[in-house]
């Protein structure tokens, strides 16, 4: 293939050179996945209004997200199991991210340590946090996420327990792969991946083992993480989180205009529309499709941000004029990641980028911050 145009040439290219197991856990969705093709099928929906013979010269896309700085409205969302999609996928994702002027989020499931990200990049990133039943657990995460410098702690709201996503069940998904005869095989078809993997040796939850009580190798990782989700997470835990993280606080995983009303209530920072792309309550609405109600109810309290189903710069767009003050990228740069490593990452943000220019400056807009819901048909 010649140089990758859409995301989904970088996901057919990552198909081609990630084992299946890996490729399959970033891009299923729970149960029938419904939901996750919600996400990416009700942009469609959306008409952007055509404007001509205005002035499209000197446009910018760079605005901020809690404050930041950023070169467009987009982070890296974080991603378990980043790690497994390249070797070190969260280190080179993290410095693609911070050469392109945007944010990189990273998983407390991921593959690369807190530290190990910190050790690659020279500004802050934001850090993910999971809460566990093991609360000394918890705030060694927060006080390593202090040491390292993090500007932002993304609170994951929406997983206290994990939905099935069958995909994951039918290829006995694991970090590291078991080496039965049906993963053997899908690691042998994918050498340049194993070659990379080698190299590497980070192939496990680097946030975890070694840090949790009695995690020190794979098999009581395993049981570790199946009994630590916390079925009782609420929203007086929120109050605690922010106090001990004491610095921007993002709540992710907001899907009803009740739950937002409480977030902005909490004192966050801002609030992330998410559905866990798909991959927990499968049937519920996509984000996009919620967005305007959330914005209209909290917009004024708190800034809004969006994640789920976002494919093309046009997506963004349109996330943007509905009232996001930004908008998360998982799937995409995960594509770019395993079709081409720290390049592909670069190459995806590129092509969002290019999109959401060109989109804009049709719309008659050249500053992303000017960009409202006049450009939505039907909505001006």
């Amino acid at each position: 293939m010649a140089t990758p145009l859409t995301i989904a040439d970088l996901k057919q290219l990552a198909q081609r050179r990630v084992p299946k197991m890996f490729f399959d856990y970033a891009d299923s969705g729970a149960w029938t996945e419904s939901t996750y093709q919600a996400n990416e099928n009700d942009y469609a929906k959306i008409k952007l209004r055509q404007r001509v013979l205005v002035d499209m010269t000197n446009r910018t896309l760079e605005t901020t997200m809690i404050g930041q700085k950023v070169s467009m409205p987009v982070a890296l969302a974080p991603t378990g199991l980043t790690g497994m999609q390249h070797a070190d996928g969260e280190m080179l994702a993290a410095r693609a991210a911070e050469e392109f002027g945007v944010p990189f989020t990273l998983s407390t499931m991921s593959i690369c340590s807190i530290e190990d990200v910190a050790s690659v990049t020279t500004r802050p990133f934001w850090f993910q946090l999971y809460v566990m039943k093991d609360k000394d657990f918890v705030m060694d995460l927060i006080n390593r996420a202090k040491a390292a410098r993090c500007s932002a702690l993304v609170l994951t709201a929406d997983l206290q327990i994990l939905g099935q996503r069958h995909k994951d069940l039918r290829n006995g998904l694991s970090a590291p792969p078991k080496f039965t005869p049906k993963h053997i095989w899908q690691m042998a078809t994918r050498p340049f991946w194993c070659l990379d993997m080698l190299k590497t040796k980070h192939r496990t939850f680097g946030n975890i083992v070694g840090h949790a009580k009695n995690v020190s190798d794979l098999s009581s990782l395993s049981s570790w993480t199946a009994e630590q989700f916390d079925p009782q997470l609420s929203w007086a835990d929120v109050a605690w989180i922010k106090e001990k993280w004491g610095g921007p606080l993002i709540i992710k995983g907001i899907l009803d205009v009740e739950d937002a009303k409480a977030a902005a209530e909490t004192g966050a920072d801002a609030i992330v529309v998410s559905n866990h792309g798909g991959r927990q309550l499968d049937g519920a609405p996509s984000s996009i499709s919620m967005l305007p109600q959330i914005v209209d109810a909290v917009g004024h309290k708190i800034e809004i941000h969006l994640d789920g189903g976002i494919r093309s710069g046009q997506d963004v767009l349109k996330a943007v004029a509905l009232g996001a003050k930004g908008t998360y990228i998982g799937r995409p740069f995960l594509y770019g990641l395993g079709a081409m490593g720290k390049e592909g990452v670069t190459l995806a943000l590129g092509i969002l980028r290019k999109e959401m220019d060109i989109t804009m400056a049709l719309c008659g807009k050249r500053d992303i911050n000017d960009v409202n819901s006049s450009i939505i048909v039907g909505r001006q």
